[in-house]
């Protein structure tokens, strides 16, 4: 549950943020209309609304490439022979027992 709302409130942020910085723009074409009811002669008669509509214009992002001259640092790395002290394992196992010492 907690997940669920953390997701709506983040869609809300980016929709804020969307509007905000003008990456979303949002105009409404026609209003609402409430539903009519009228009661005449005992009949009820009702005609429906309408539902807003609206035209929504989004910006845009371009994403490419382009050649630009960067200072770069060069590195060298020279190698050389060099005697360091490394670790060493050594590893011995386990003298079987004998089966005569254990009969005594």
């Amino acid at each position: 549950m907690r997940a669920v709302l953390f997701i709506l409130i983040l869609v809300a942020v980016a929709a804020i943020v969307a509007v905000s910085t003008g990456m979303v723009s949002i105009f409404q074409t026609s209003p609402a209309q409430l539903p009519s009811v009228a009661a005449e002669d005992g009949k009820i008669r009702a005609t429906g609304g309408n539902a807003p509509s609206f035209e929504v214009q989004t910006g845009s992002v371009g994403v490419g490439t382009q050649n630009a001259t960067v200072a770069v640092p060069t590195v060298k790395v020279e190698r050389s022979d060099k005697t360091v002290a490394v670790p060493a394992l050594e590893v011995r196992p386990a003298q079987p027992a004998n089966a005569t010492t254990n009969a005594q």
